[in-house]
């Protein structure tokens, strides 16, 4: 028989939605998710691909406030929503909002197996609050496992005293298949799609949230601290938007010579044609989870440049082979990679093979394959 298993995550992100169709295919598993809400319009600009969606969903009834320095998201009928799902397991998006709490209560009083899905890890510079590290930690020994996304959400766990037994690993995942092929189709028209968004012949790509932790302005720093004659023959592109926009955009007009375009906000169907065009993806975050824009640029078959905070550092990113990993904060070693790249079209190339092999791990089918593992070795009875 199939487990019956319900995530309860926050929003219908367009990187889940392929996740959560393969696990549904799944001959173990029958999925149900429940959203917390379909969207957050404050933070993200993403479009709700519902037309995609292949797994029975619900999302439940919410409101956002904002109270004491916490941006709080409450719903309603969760505990009902769970009774009416009847899982054998939740696999839980997360420890910070209400519904999170009100689902390990649930599921502890009925004798049901609960998962945290966790992403948190130890060079994540963030200023530190110990009320919110207690209660993680309140949280975190009150479930039966967690799954994680790789290894440095691993090593978190096992700093906090989380036995290995109840580790699983779920590799995080976008469709790679999706960008792989959106890619091919902008490289052969690669003169129209540069006409169409504007890109410049060459240029290095930042694709993220334009906010400090992302590490925008230590980008633009390094960028103009490039040979002259670099920044001449490739320009900078950064996709997104964010509130440090316009300051970053003062900063980038004293920039000169060298080409600087803000593209903003850059929905999916169009993201891959300035992955597929750019010579490298740089990420130089001081604070993330994970990245899944390097996974993305990967599938892409692009180098990476990205920043040891980001969670993905390990997992995707051996240096000198598909990219280069540098500190965060630190504009003179971004420099530095970006000189190495802009000057090694062989080299580019063959990082950019690659990332494309080493994506290959971190596919939609590798998720689910980990989830439905978790589900298994933790002891539900119809897995």
């Amino acid at each position: 028989m199939k487990a019956r298993l319900v995530i309860l995550t926050e929003i219908i992100s367009p990187y889940r939605i392929p996740l959560f169709n393969d696990l549904a295919r799944h001959p173990g598993i029958d999925l149900h998710v429940i959203f917390l809400a379909e969207t957050d319009p404050a933070l993200r600009q993403w479009r709700v691909y519902k037309e995609d969606i292949q797994f029975s969903y619900e999302v439940l009834p919410s409101s956002r406030m904002h109270l004491a320095g916490f941006n709080l998201l409450i719903n309603r009928k969760v505990w009902l929503a769970l009774s009416q799902a009847h899982p054998d397991a939740i696999l839980c998006g997360g420890y910070n909002y209400v519904a999170s709490w009100q689902a390990l209560a649930w599921a502890r009083r009925r004798n049901v197996v609960f998962l945290l899905w966790s992403e948190s890890h130890l060079r994540e510079l963030r200023r530190p609050r110990p009320l919110v590290e207690f209660v993680k930690d309140e949280f975190l020994h009150r479930c039966d496992g967690s799954v994680v996304s790789g290894t440095m959400a691993r090593e978190y766990l096992r700093a906090r005293k989380i036995p290995d037994a109840r580790i699983f690993t779920a590799p995080n995942a976008v469709d790679n298949q999706l960008f792989s092929e959106a890619a091919a189709i902008a490289r052969r028209e690669a003169v129209a799609r540069r006409g169409k968004f504007g890109l410049p012949s060459k240029y290095f790509l930042f694709t993220g949230r334009l906010v400090r932790e992302k590490g925008p302005s230590e980008l633009l720093g390094a960028y103009a601290s490039m040979d002259p004659a670099v920044r001449k023959e490739c320009g900078l592109v950064l996709a997104g938007d964010g509130v440090c926009r316009t300051e970053l955009e003062r900063e980038a007009a004293a920039i000169a010579p060298g080409t600087i375009k803000f593209a903003g906000f850059v929905h999916r169907e169009e993201l891959a044609s300035y992955y597929a065009l750019a010579e490298a993806l740089i990420l130089p975050t001081y604070t993330d989870t994970w990245g899944l824009v390097v996974n993305e640029a990967m599938a892409c078959g692009l180098p990476v440049i990205l920043s040891n905070a980001a969670g993905c550092s390990v997992d995707l990113v051996k240096e000198n082979w598909n990219g280069l990993v540098i500190p965060p904060r630190n504009a003179r070693a971004l420099a530095e990679a970006m000189n190495r790249l802009a000057s090694d079209p062989d080299l580019r190339a063959e990082m950019g093979q690659n990332s494309i092999r080493k994506i290959s791990e971190f596919s939609p089918s590798a998720w689910s394959q980990g989830v439905a593992k978790a589900i298994h070795s933790i002891g539900v009875s119809h897995a």
